[in-house]
């Protein structure tokens, strides 16, 4: 009997899906940053072995089981690349109701100027529904989209290997489940490959390429090199959980949850950060309601388990409560925020207008920051450079840091304030300060008249270690390296994924660069000093590239 395919699992969006279905609507898709450029002899190694295994001839059948949206997604993808593509659903009909609504999918393309009326026509020529999965035999590839359920995955891919030819290249769309368990029972798991494409298939760049415990080498290659050709942009990635993009983009998340839970800002005002200062399309807290919080806290959770409890995947109390409450988010009409009719969105804590201070000290180099120095002189601000440890004196005598992972109140007696990491300082449109309860409210007004005197919305938060923007950049890039040095991917590609999967303004390596990867080493350390539970602590990869910088730059 074949297995019970019915499509559920295949609607349900991971974060970093979801994130890029509103991404998409927001703007176009990016379609650049390719990938890496092939410059060294491993490189090298993989491109003549490309030559040599190819792509998925484009006469070939490509199968696709599981008919939600991202089977029909998928589907798509390869209609359009040339190729004849059934579909199979268990469910009765089903098969034959997505190909009614690929066919219409096509027509609005064509509608819309993006397809021709003869490719349209001949695409619909090579779609077919499948009734029975026998009728894949002479597929050279099948994906598998279908529910999140390992034992209805295995049986699937059983009943298919009794179908299919020995050479034919099976995939699983899975984004939470293990590649090598899903193919742990087959008679010949080689040929086995993960193929995590991101929602909305037909209009996402990024194809997760995950080889299991088992796949052939040459396999991987030409699942990669098919998806390649189909316009897409394919990283590879070894079987972890989380893969490369849904481990990574944990930080994204957890942050901004511990800096409510202390109590140092509100959802609006994070988002606000995140967004305004960081350069993020979207902010945790809007995100997560748009993604469902059910479905958030559950892949934070199935990493979180799946790496044995490690605390930097550790979840939100305050989300399980919120999970726990009904609250979801957007489906629900309630999340961090209200969607009912009427409701009125919260709106960040923005200071109010303050005087600038007619001239300031800048004692040493600012470093990431040193920008700032240029803008404040075109706003008419004089800056007197002296020798420091870098930082702003302002002329109340206030000391103004940027964030690293140290709090104002281990100052008494001083006044210290911090501001906190941005993308881009001079396009940055809020910068968020922190500082401790005994800072006067003079000092505090002639650091929000400074950045407020650059045309910047000022946010004020609590005295937290890292701040925001910083301690969240600062932890992506730790996970990142560290994916890097447990093999899960090339530099290249965590930065690709993460740049294309949820639309980052940086790969987090790349950001990790231009701030320091000194400085992201030294932030963790702070962090650690003051949260010791195992969550900052540096990554041996973090460690390395920031002690080879520094060595470098004492040459």
């Amino acid at each position: 009997m074949s297995a019970d395919v019915t499509v559920r699992g295949s609607d349900d969006v991971t974060a970093n899906e979801a994130a890029a279905v509103e991404q998409d609507r927001v703007e176009a898709v990016r379609t650049d940053g390719a990938g890496a450029v092939e410059t060294d002899r491993a490189d090298a190694v993989e491109t003549d072995r490309a030559a040599a295994v190819g792509p998925v001839a484009r006469d070939r059948v490509v199968a696709v089981v599981g008919t939600g949206t991202m089977g029909q997604g998928i589907a798509q993808v390869a209609l359009v690349a040339g190729h004849p593509v059934r579909l199979y659903d268990s469910a009765p009909g089903r098969a034959g109701e997505a190909v009614a609504a690929l066919t219409a999918r096509l027509d609005r393309l064509v509608e819309k100027g993006r397809l021709d009326a003869g490719a349209r026509g001949a695409a619909v020529g090579r779609l077919h529904a499948a009734g029975e999965l026998a009728e894949l035999a002479d597929a050279a590839l099948v994906v598998e989209a279908i529910v999140e359920d390992l034992p209805v995955k295995r049986r699937l891919f059983a009943d298919l290997e009794e179908v299919v030819g020995d050479d034919t290249v099976l995939a699983t769309n899975t984004s939470s489940l293990s590649v090598t368990a899903v193919a742990g029972g087959l008679r010949l798991p080689g040929r086995f490959v993960g193929l995590h494409f991101f929602n909305p298939a037909p209009l996402l760049p990024l194809v997760e390429v995950v080889s299991g415990f088992a796949t052939d080498p040459d396999v991987a290659t030409r699942a990669y090199e098919t998806v390649k050709g189909w316009g897409k942009t394919p990283v590879r990635c070894a079987d972890t959980p989380g893969f490369i993009v849904n481990r990574v983009a944990r930080p994204f998340y957890a942050e901004a949850l511990r800096v409510y839970e202390e109590g140092g800002a509100d959802p609006a005002t994070v988002d606000a950060a995140l967004r305004e200062s960081g350069g993020f399309r979207m902010g945790p807290f809007e995100l997560t309601d748009l993604i469902g919080q059910d479905v958030n806290e559950a892949v934070t959770r199935s990493v979180w388990e799946s790496f044995h409890h490690d605390p930097k995947f550790t979840p939100s109390l305050a989300q399980r409560r919120l999970v726990e409450s009904g609250r979801l988010g957007r489906k629900t009409g309630h999340g961090w925020f209200s969607y009912a009719e009427g409701a009125e969105r919260p709106e960040p804590h923005t200071a109010p207008p303050a005087k600038a201070p007619e001239k300031i000290v800048v004692r040493g180099d600012l470093e990431v920051a040193e920008p700032l120095v240029g803008l404040f002189e075109e706003a008419g601000i004089k800056v007197r450079r002296r020798a420091g440890a870098g930082y702003i004196q302002l002329p109340g005598g206030a000391r103004l840091g940027l964030a690293d992972g140290e709090t104002a109140f281990e100052y008494p007696g001083e006044e210290v304030i911090y501001f906190d990491l941005a993308l881009d300082y001079a396009r940055a449109s809020r910068i968020v300060l922190s500082t401790g309860e005994d800072t006067p409210p003079e000092s505090l007004a002639e650091a929000v008249g400074l950045f407020q005197a650059l045309g910047k919305q000022v946010s004020v938060i609590g005295d937290v270690p890292g701040m925001i923007v910083a301690r969240t950049v600062a932890m992506l890039a730790d996970l990142a390296a560290d994916a890097v040095d447990r093999g899960v991917a090339t530099a290249e590609d965590v930065d690709t994924a993460m740049r294309l999967g949820v639309n980052y303004p940086l790969g987090p390596l790349e950001w990790a660069g231009k701030v320091g990867h000194a400085r992201v080493r030294e932030l963790l350390v702070s962090l650690h000093e003051r949260y010791p539970t195992g969550r900052y602590a540096p990554s041996p990869g973090t460690a390395r590239r920031g002690y080879a910088e520094e060595g470098r730059d004492s040459r």
